[in-house]
């Protein structure tokens, strides 16, 4: 596999070097990496030259990077089902610098970057149908950017008054809510519920020892009602008068027939 992604490096930097910025091999893949302008002209390229056949888009996705100028990584995935080969490339972009839309290279692109769009705010130009396609309706940012809190800004509930579902400002009505996410088993610098009582000095000073029956607390005459014998078999039957009832027929093993 090494030696078939070695030989395919080889000829993308041979006949389409100038579209390829960079390249490298990890993970058993090809990866390559590509300005946003090469980018529909190097995925026209792999999916229509006859040494590659990149004709399956498997998925493109967003990386974030917040503290990157260009913060966001566009991730496309290939397959080609002739070399039994996959490549992937990627092209780094902006918060605000749109990429040119696969989806007149491979049609399939649509919802994968509508999915981009909202979940991380990259834009692409010539998308026939930009919008959201897993948030709702009049939902404010994009949850998978690094800068997006995990609570989210509004909060959705039914509401009985007016038997609809409403939206409403994200309220966190838990107090000290801090989390130092320390293990107890490692030592926290605070007393877990339960454990105050293991602190300070303990309140019993001399152990209680029972090492005669009356101290106990129950007494000679709880003692000698113990010993007794209350029964010397089970529990006679109860006379009702009344003749037992027969026992039923054997059922038939052919259903009673």
């Amino acid at each position: 596999m090494s030696e078939a992604l070695n030989e395919l490096a080889s000829y993308l930097a041979e006949v389409r070097g100038a579209l390829i910025a960079s390249s490298e091999i990890r993970f058993g893949e090809l990866t390559l990496t590509a300005k946003s302008e090469n980018l529909i002209p190097l995925l026209t390229f792999l999916r229509d030259d006859v040494q590659c056949g990149f004709v399956n888009l498997i998925d493109i996705c967003g990386v974030d990077y917040p503290k990157r100028e260009d913060r966001f990584d566009v991730v496309y995935h290939l397959l080609s089902p002739r070399q039994n080969l996959r490549i992937r490339i990627k092209v780094a972009t902006g918060e605000f610098k749109p990429v040119p839309s696969a989806c007149p290279v491979f049609p399939g692109a649509d919802w994968f970057e509508r999915e981009a769009w909202d979940m991380y705010g990259i834009l692409f130009t010539d998308h026939p149908d930009l919008r959201r396609i897993l948030t709702d309706y009049g939902f404010e940012g994009h949850p998978f950017r690094k800068d997006f809190p995990m609570t989210g800004y509004t909060e959705l509930r039914y509401s009985e008054e007016e038997k609809r579902v409403v939206y409403e400002p994200v309220v966190l009505p838990q107090e000290m809510r801090q989390f130092d996410f320390l293990s107890p088993w490692e030592g926290a610098d605070y007393v877990l519920p339960g454990d105050e009582k293991s602190r300070g000095e303990p309140t019993v000073t001399e152990v209680k020892v029972t090492e005669k029956p009356s101290e106990t607390g129950a007494g000679r005459k709880a003692d000698e009602n113990a010993a007794k014998r209350v029964s010397d078999g089970p529990p006679a039957q109860k006379d009702t008068g009344k003749d037992a009832p027969p026992a039923p027929d054997e059922t038939s093993r052919e259903g009673g027939r």
